[in-house]
C-alpha cells in the first residue's frame, strides 16, 4: 500500500487553501534503469478531492506529471467540522483514500 496522501487546510476567511501532496513514484515508461531495461509507466491516472460528500476537484493526470505530486487551490465555504477526502487510482489499479477533518 502506497503512503498516506498529505493534506493540509489553512482556513481563510470563509474559504481556505488546501495543499495535497500525493506520494506516487509517477515513472512514465521512458525511463531505463542502469541494465537498460525500461521501467514501466506507473502513474496516477485520476483523482477526486471531496468536501463532505460534494466534489470540489475531479482530475486526471497523464505520464508528465513528476513524482509525488502536490496541488495547491483555495476553496469558498470550508468550515469547522467539515471532512475533506481524497482520492486517487493509478494505472496499475492502485488506489489511495485519505481525509481529514478541518479544524
Amino acid at each position: 500500500m502506497s503512503e498516506a496522501i498529505r493534506i493540509r487546510i489553512q482556513r481563510q476567511g470563509e474559504g481556505a487553501e488546501i495543499r495535497i501532496l500525493m506520494q506516487h513514484p509517477m515513472e512514465n515508461g521512458l525511463r531505463r534503469e542502469d541494465n537498460g531495461k525500461t521501467v514501466a509507466a506507473h502513474y496516477i491516472q485520476t483523482f477526486t478531492v471531496k468536501l463532505n460528500e460534494r466534489v470540489l476537484i475531479n482530475g486526471q493526470l497523464n505520464t508528465a506529471i513528476s513524482r509525488n505530486p502536490l496541488f495547491v487551490f483555495k476553496a469558498r465555504q470550508v468550515n469547522s467540522g467539515d471532512t475533506l477526502s481524497v482520492h486517487w487510482l493509478d494505472n496499475k489499479g492502485g488506489t489511495r483514500q485519505d481525509a481529514v477533518k478541518v479544524e
